[in-house]
């Protein structure tokens, strides 16, 4: 750990090969030979997360001798990552953030960043590459175009344009089918899809769309990636904060030389990964990688009490006046809330899984409270409409089949819909975004009682499709928007909390 800057070093010099000698003895820096290394890699969603979870884990095995497993980074929608690490090339500082002090490492096994948009054909190129084996997404939920029964939205603008132009496309349905097809024209086996998405069974989940969207395609594509493509489930699992003015700043500082865009994070690091793979692997579990035949119970884990207490804090954290996830964690009211939502969800945990859920929660509460991350709430609060169905809807369902009550996820539920309708009054007006803003907007401007309200943002979410108790889960959350709409959030807790103690 340090806060010590280099003296007499220039300011305007980049990361980059060139000044990697240059840097403080205390940074860590990659001991391989980059220009040795062969890309074995795509990741898809070259974002902050991946570079501070799946990047370190191969770059670990890069360092430990492995050669074949470069990582070739590609971003679908924007430039901004490829921007900041063109000229660095590709090395970025990885801080890892707690207490009043930070541990730096250079990264470098990510060799190249790719633009999508601007070169379409230079992605089809590396993802049809014998040489690439597997790739790895980190595209967000909303990515996978999923309609409200979970299977792909084949009426999608972009959909319709990949099934039209090939070899062009936009989606990640598009670019993987595409290389898919290239691959076998060509002889080469198919590559490894391994989603790193926070999605229920995310390896069937993107099996399934892939093969709705082959299947649009040619039969011919569908049979040949039922039958061949391997699509490992995983969960990952690290909490990394959107990199702010002052972390560059600092950095810079410290190392001596600008970096576009370093990452922080915390120390706390998981992954787990189903064993699934058809072209070979890097020897992950030598770095604390978790291989499994199962990943279920881990997942269901995660995203019940982690990310369904993240979204909790998130959105009630907001409408609280709160900035950061340790500000919201330290409210003694909130902190009740989320020590029942974790009780509540463990409950509907597998047996062997609830056994370790009061470790796993000991666990997030330390990490929870490290004021050195200055996780935003807002960050967290993005895409609610496509988070919240794994994250919360899955423990209320789960509970209200037992004849349990479901007070607490049905209170997130509420505070999202509350926390989308505050913006432009009690929250800045792009605060968070959402996939469904514009017709969730339209609703709420309607003004309608709280259970109509509920009712058709249920149905345009799709949240709880299909399920036999979707009625009673409507009138429970419209229950708490009405507390939370006529009273505030500090009654409408209070009264909760008095009901459930």
């Amino acid at each position: 750990m340090t806060t010590k800057s280099p003296v007499g070093r220039s300011m305007h010099q980049r990361l980059c090969e060139k000044t990697l000698s240059s840097l403080p003895a205390f940074v860590a820096v990659p001991t391989y030979q980059r220009d040795a290394i062969r890309n074995g890699i795509v990741h898809l969603g070259v974002g902050a997360f991946h570079r501070c979870h799946q990047a370190a884990y191969v770059d670990d095995c890069l360092n430990a001798g492995a050669r074949d497993w470069g990582i070739i980074g590609a971003s679908l929608r924007r430039s901004d990552t490829r921007d900041a690490l063109e000229s660095q090339d590709g090395l970025y500082t990885l801080a890892v953030r707690e207490g009043g002090g930070e541990a730096l490492r250079v990264i470098g096994s990510l060799t190249s960043v790719l633009v999508a948009p601007e070169n379409p054909g230079a992605l089809l190129g590396a993802l049809s590459d014998p040489a690439t084996r597997i790739v790895t997404l980190t595209v967000t939920e909303k990515a996978y175009l999923r309609g409200p029964d979970g299977r792909l939205d084949a009426e999608d603008p972009d959909i319709v344009h990949d099934l039209a132009h090939p070899d062009t496309p936009k989606t990640v349905h598009g670019f993987i089918a595409a290389a898919l097809e290239r691959r076998r024209t060509n002889g080469s086996r198919p590559f490894t899809v391994l989603c790193c998405d926070n999605l229920p069974a995310n390896g069937a989940t993107v099996r399934n769309v892939m093969l709705d969207f082959a299947s649009l395609r040619s039969a011919a594509l569908a049979e040949h990636i039922a039958r061949d493509v391997a699509f490992p489930s995983s969960m990952v699992d690290r909490i990394v904060p959107a990199t702010r003015p002052e972390d560059r700043r600092r950095i810079r500082e410290t190392l001596g030389v600008d970096d576009a865009w370093p990452v922080m994070t915390e120390p706390f690091s998981q992954w787990v990964v189903e064993e699934n793979f058809s072209t070979g692997r890097p020897d992950w579990e030598q770095f604390g990688v978790t291989m499994v035949n199962d990943v279920t119970p881990f997942e269901e884990m995660k995203l019940r009490l982690l990310n369904g207490s993240h979204s909790a804090l998130a959105y009630l954290g907001l409408l609280s006046g709160h900035v950061t996830v340790d500000q919201a964690f330290a409210a003694p009211r909130l902190r009740r809330f989320i020590d029942r939502l974790w009780a509540e969800a463990a409950a509907t945990l597998p047996a062997d899984v609830s056994r370790m859920s009061e470790d796993y929660t000991r666990q997030l509460s330390q990490r929870f409270a490290n004021d050195a991350l200055a996780h935003q709430l807002k960050q967290i609060a993005m895409d609610g409409s496509q988070k919240l169905p794994q994250r919360i809807i899955g423990t209320a369902i789960a509970r209200l089949k037992v004849g349990l009550d479901a007070d607490h996820p049905a209170m997130v539920v509420a505070a999202w819909i509350v926390a989308c309708g505050a913006r432009g009054t009690a929250l800045p007006l792009q605060h968070f975004s959402d996939p469904l803003d514009v017709p969730i907007q339209t609703l709420l401007a309607r003004r309608l009682s709280p259970e109509q309200t509920v009712s058709g943002i249920f149905d345009l979410t799709g949240f709880a499709h299909g399920e036999a108790l979707r009625n009673k889960l409507i009138q429970l959350v419209a229950t708490h928007v009405t507390r939370l709409w006529e009273n505030g959030v500090v009654q409408a807790l209070d009264h909760l909390q008095g009901a459930s103690s």
